[in-house]
């Protein structure tokens, strides 16, 4: 099964350090657990960057004893 992300592009404008830059990109790496993916620089000194999360989907139980068995009612 191969995996599936969801994706968040980021455009950072050419005035943008590149200390500020690994500072923004780091915190979406440690709080909201993303990754790089891609940086582009332009000409022009901006960049974008596009950063991958994986979707982490729950699968519901099947087959036997996935239902909890309900013990005795008093």
């Amino acid at each position: 099964m191969m995996a599936e992300y969801s994706y968040l592009v980021l455009n950072l404008p050419r005035g943008t350090s590149r200390d500020l830059a690994r500072r923004i990109l780091t915190d979406h790496a440690e709080y909201g657990d993303w990754e790089l993916a891609r940086m582009r620089l332009f000409a022009d000194g901006s960049r974008t960057a596009t950063l991958r999360r994986k979707i982490i989907r729950q699968r519901k139980p099947t087959g036997p004893g996935s239902v909890p068995a309900l013990g005795p009612l008093l």
